[in-house]
């Protein structure tokens, strides 16, 4: 049965489409325009309250019944245990792939967007918040996180361990975009060697174009910024 994936092509939105490819499961895209505030709907907000995207819901659930789940983390594990794939085949494994999988929900997602947001967006919002500060500490502090997942990797050859996980389609769609983090792979060779494999997967291809030709430079949109960063 056809999933229904709530989606906009950014790094969080990847984290799904990726995982849906990769595990050849059918879905329908239904775009929400986090520029134009699509997130803000009623109808969304039955599905993901907390306004944010990607969402699903699987009308074959638990029992056979629909379900809704908002989170990007708490999608990519239902998908993980619905297919048995890409979890690990022991508890060993699984619980590496939680703790990896965590640890880009609470840090490298959060501090990767704060980067892109006070590098790239806030210098240009109206009043310009150029905010020196910001910029280094999480430039720094994803950098610093790069290097964490960097030496994971000198010994690994995916985020939690020799195998290909959830962890690594969270985590590789804000990795991919290091350079707009302005970070360098010069220093982190094992990253450089992940993500070209991660980008060699016809299934991270697939999720990663899906509807990129709706990505836009919110920099240069007042009303898009208004939308995203004062509600």
């Amino acid at each position: 049965m056809t999933i229904d994936l709530y989606y906009w092509p950014t790094p969080n939105g990847w984290k799904v489409s990726i995982a849906l490819e990769e595990m050849s499961l059918p879905y329908a895209t239904h775009l929400i325009n986090i520029g134009k505030g699509d997130q803000f709907n009623p109808a969304f907000l039955k599905i993901a309250p907390n306004n944010r995207m990607p969402a699903i819901t699987d009308p074959d659930g638990p029992d056979g019944a629909p379900v809704s789940i908002f989170e990007s983390g708490a999608i990519l594990q239902y998908l993980a245990r619905k297919t048995g794939t890409f979890c690990g085949n022991t508890e060993r494994e699984r619980i590496a792939v939680d703790q990896w999988l965590m640890w880009q929900m609470g840090g490298l997602g959060p501090m990767a967007g704060q980067a892109h947001h006070f590098l790239k967006y806030a210098p240009h919002m109206d009043p310009p918040n150029d905010l020196p500060y910001a910029k280094d500490r999480y430039r720094s502090e994803t950098g610093r996180l790069y290097g964490v997942l960097n030496r994971q990797l000198k010994h690994n050859e995916y985020v939690a361990g020799n195998f290909i996980s959830i962890a690594d389609f969270a985590c590789w769609g804000w990795a991919s975009l290091w350079e707009g983090q302005q970070q360098t792979l010069e220093d982190k060779p094992h990253m450089a060697r992940w993500l070209e494999v991660m980008w060699n997967r016809p299934g991270v291809r697939a999720g990663r174009a899906l509807h990129a030709e709706k990505r836009a430079d919110f920099a240069k949109d007042k009303d898009a910024q208004a939308r995203l960063f004062k509600k």
